[in-house]
């Protein structure tokens, strides 16, 4: 939208053209290295494992062990492992290209007038906290679309200072350099939001509908973070138990049915339990046959829910004595997940748009 000058005095000579008047909307998730390549993947791991909010070890020790240890030897081995999983027609990892989804489809609703008659004031995009799109590039990007109010939606259900937190960090970094700066809204985290919870019963009962077999139990499983966060009082734990709670009551499901755990632990730290993979090969060894995964704390899917949950996951299971394993695809840019998100927005931009 074009600012009109209506007052009468007029501009002095020279101004430039202003945009003004619009609100952006832009999702957020963990990000995705550039390439499959020794030096992609090694810029990759070293701005996400600098990250003070992922790795709290004091620094003088982290430095050493994450410059010449880790970055020595990681990317080479998380480069196989994304090579597993990469969009080879698009050539970037799927989590980019589900987030662009998502972004696409939440732009299309909104262009066919989701938010009524603000909807054409409304422009949505998105960005990755580590790697590209960064969340700087598009801040500005909105901004010179004239938006001058943002929604940023980190699309994590469940709170931590790991995840959602950094990407507030990073919003407001930017907004620290900026002379104008656009009004801001964060989405808070939506674990037990109705429409979240309902789309995730909707997308496991149609999942589970197609299988050739039932399961026996299935395992919520929510990446994990160190035991230590927790006891500093860090909220995960308690929003991921809330979340495996009331999805489970909308399934009909007790405990013993679905079971919530936690993977993707690195280093000797104590992390939060109990883990997924010493619970899956628990469950084999005990006789349990069939087992369906499905993952609540991943907006979209990616190397931790293709590789690790769909392809590690199958080879534990079977290995110790299991039959048939299922990994439940995330919600992704599914009807079920963006009807979520939608209704999640829409609230969210309550005043702004009413």
């Amino acid at each position: 939208m074009q600012e009109k000058n209506t007052g009468a005095m007029p501009r002095p000579g020279g101004h430039p053209p202003v945009k003004t008047g619009r609100i952006g909307v832009l999702t957020v998730n963990l990000g995705t290295p550039d390439g499959t390549d020794y030096w992609s993947m090694r810029r990759y791991l070293k701005q996400f494992l600098s990250d003070r909010r992922v790795v709290e070890t004091p620094r003088a020790i982290w430095w050493f062990v994450l410059n010449l240890i880790i970055l020595s030897f990681r990317p080479t081995k998380s480069g196989r492992k994304y090579q597993k999983v990469w969009n080879q027609e698009r050539d970037e990892g799927p989590l980019k290209t589900i987030t662009r989804a998502q972004s696409e489809a939440l732009a299309d609703w909104v262009k066919g007038g989701g938010l009524g008659a603000a909807s054409a004031r409304v422009t949505v995009d998105w960005a990755m906290r580590y790697g590209n799109p960064s969340i700087a590039s598009r801040i500005e990007a909105l901004h010179a679309e004239g938006c001058e109010r943002i929604l940023v939606v980190p699309l994590y259900p469940q709170y931590s200072a790991s995840t959602n937190a950094t990407v507030v960090d990073d919003v407001f970094r930017h907004l620290a350099k900026m002379r104008w700066q656009p009004a801001i809204r964060i989405l808070p985290p939506y674990f037990d939001d109705p429409a979240y919870i309902e789309a995730l019963a909707t997308s496991m009962r149609d999942e589970i509908a197609k299988l050739d077999f039932e399961p026996e139990r299935i395992l919520a499983s929510f990446h994990g973070i160190p035991q230590a966060y927790f006891d500093k009082g860090d909220p995960y734990f308690c929003h991921c138990a809330k979340t495996t709670r009331l999805l489970g009551e909308a399934l009909g499901m007790g405990p013993d049915r679905l079971k919530m755990t936690f993977q993707s632990r690195f280093g000797p730290a104590k992390w939060l339990q109990p883990y997924f993979d010493v619970t899956l090969a628990e469950l084999a060894k005990s006789g349990t046959r069939r087992v369906a995964v499905v993952t609540p704390g991943f907006s979209a899917d990616c190397l931790e829910t293709i590789e690790e949950i769909g392809m590690e996951g199958r080879q534990i299971f079977l290995h110790n004595g299991g039959e048939k394993y299922h990994r439940i695809a995330c919600l992704n840019d599914s009807e079920p997940g963006m009807k979520a998100l939608q209704a999640i927005v829409r609230r969210e931009l309550s005043g702004w748009v009413d």
